[in-house]
């Protein structure tokens, strides 16, 4: 009686733990910044974007070149102009700067507006096509297995190669 019992209990815990198995999640893991870098589309998006960034950046360096040549005149003259003249150049001065401390900070935002409109429709189209390859394949998780994502360990099957097939490249 008591074997019998034992046998049952066995035989709960086999049946029990191959449906476990069998119910396992299929896994993979895709490193996103990599494919991400390797899309020609990111690669046109960021040399848009530093020759942006590059066009705010002459113009911000004339701004302050300009905003310290002023400061050099204005220094030098000013033990020769009057109270009420150097009172103004300060003002004059100090209004510049203002402008120089907006332009970089309208630039920068700009600038990241700009990144934001050019990456969002790549990052959706990897997003779309590691979907398209998970699904085909059968996995119903892929994690990203980028660096500092999370992902302590990446042994299983990697989309990488078959996500860049899917894109193309």
């Amino acid at each position: 009686m008591k074997q019998i019992k034992t046998l049952l209990i066995a035989a709960a815990l086999f049946l029990g733990a191959s449906q476990t198995i069998s119910a396992q999640a299929k896994v993979a893991h895709i490193d996103v910044q990599e494919l991400m870098t390797t899309m020609p589309e990111m690669k046109t998006a960021q040399a848009q974007i530093k020759k942006v960034g590059e066009t705010y950046d002459k113009e911000y360096n004339t701004l302050v070149t300009e905003y310290q040549n002023k400061m050099k005149k204005y220094e030098s003259e000013a033990a020769t102009v009057g109270e009420a003249v150097n009172e103004t150049r300060a003002k004059e001065m100090q209004d510049m700067g203002q402008r120089i401390q907006q332009f970089r900070e309208t630039a920068q935002k700009e600038l990241q507006q700009k990144e934001l409109d050019l990456v969002k429709p790549i990052m959706d189209k990897a997003k779309n096509a590691i979907q398209k390859v998970a699904k085909a394949k059968g996995y119903q998780y892929v994690l990203d297995s980028t660096t500092g994502s999370g992902v302590i360990l990446a042994d299983g099957p990697n989309l990488l190669a078959d996500v860049k097939k899917e894109l193309g490249f």
